[in-house]
Parts: C-alpha cells; sequence; structure tokens
C-alpha cells in the first residue's frame, strides 16, 4: 500500500440478521482532492463476513467525498478525472456556502456515496481493470468507509 495514506481497520463491525454484515474502515487522506485504491480493504471486509455469493455495498457518510469505480492500473486516470472535475466544478466561483468546500459537495453529489458489487465465490466481481476508489474532494480528513455484505437467499 503507498506510503501517501494509510487505511484503519476497525473493531466496529457487527451481524445484523440472517448473515448480514457491516465492516467499517477509515481512510486518512493527505490532499485537498485524490482518489484512494481501497479494492484490497473492501475484499478484506468481506472475508472477514465469510461471505461467498452475494453483494456488497460501499458507502461513506460524507457529503465531501465519494466512492466510485473505474481503471486502477494507469494511475494517470484518477488524475484525469480529477482534473475534469475541477474544470466543472472549480474550486473558486460565486458558491454561496460559507464554509467554502461547495466544489467539495457538487464533485460528491456528481459522483456519489456509494457502490453496488456482486461477489462470487468470496471474491468481488469486478472487470479486469476496474478498482474501487475513495474519492476525497475536502481533505485532508480521516474519512469512514462501511462495507455491507448481503448473501444470496437461495
Amino acid at each position: 500500500m503507498p506510503e501517501r495514506f494509510r487505511v484503519y481497520c476497525l473493531d466496529k463491525s457487527f451481524k445484523g440478521l440472517e448473515g448480514e454484515m457491516i465492516q467499517t474502515f477509515q481512510v486518512k487522506t493527505t490532499k485537498q482532492t485524490e482518489f484512494i485504491n481501497i479494492t484490497h480493504s473492501v475484499e478484506e471486509a468481506i472475508q472477514k463476513t465469510g461471505m461467498k455469493e452475494g453483494i456488497c455495498i460501499i458507502f461513506t457518510p460524507h457529503t465531501t467525498a465519494a466512492i466510485t469505480i473505474n481503471e486502477n492500473v494507469d494511475p494517470s486516470v484518477p488524475k484525469d478525472i480529477i482534473m475534469e472535475l475541477s474544470k466543472i466544478v472549480p474550486f473558486e466561483d460565486r458558491y454561496q456556502h460559507t464554509e467554502g468546500n461547495s466544489p467539495a459537495h457538487i464533485k460528491a453529489s456528481i459522483i456519489g456515496c456509494s457502490q453496488t458489487v456482486f461477489v462470487e465465490t468470496g471474491k468481488l466481481v469486478l472487470g479486469t481493470w476496474q478498482g474501487i476508489f475513495f474519492c476525497e474532494f475536502d481533505g485532508p480528513r480521516s474519512r469512514k468507509i462501511y462495507v455491507k455484505v448481503i448473501p444470496d437467499g437461495g
């Protein structure tokens, strides 16, 4: 894992109904805007539940952060996404929000706070080049990510 960020696993996993599980981990960001590949941490969360078949929901409860799935091999892809989002939603404009982080709220709304991924044989079903990214738009901060796995009913 690159040294520029750290993922912290918390002992706050709990069991719900019929084997549904929620795992929580934290990401510490180091820049105002950055994409952090969290695929490995999501896979670890799934493995902790023991679920083999079902779906996985990845959610972040922050209004200035997001979760997306995109190419995880070429680091220029997340950089290009960040660059283009900054063109669409510039840091400086005539925003009304007094905290000064309106661009972060808008970018988070565009990308979205969650993703859903199938799980087969205990592994995420992702394309060859896909990875799951935490998107920071108002960092650096310590952020929370929830992973809920829901086993197949049949």
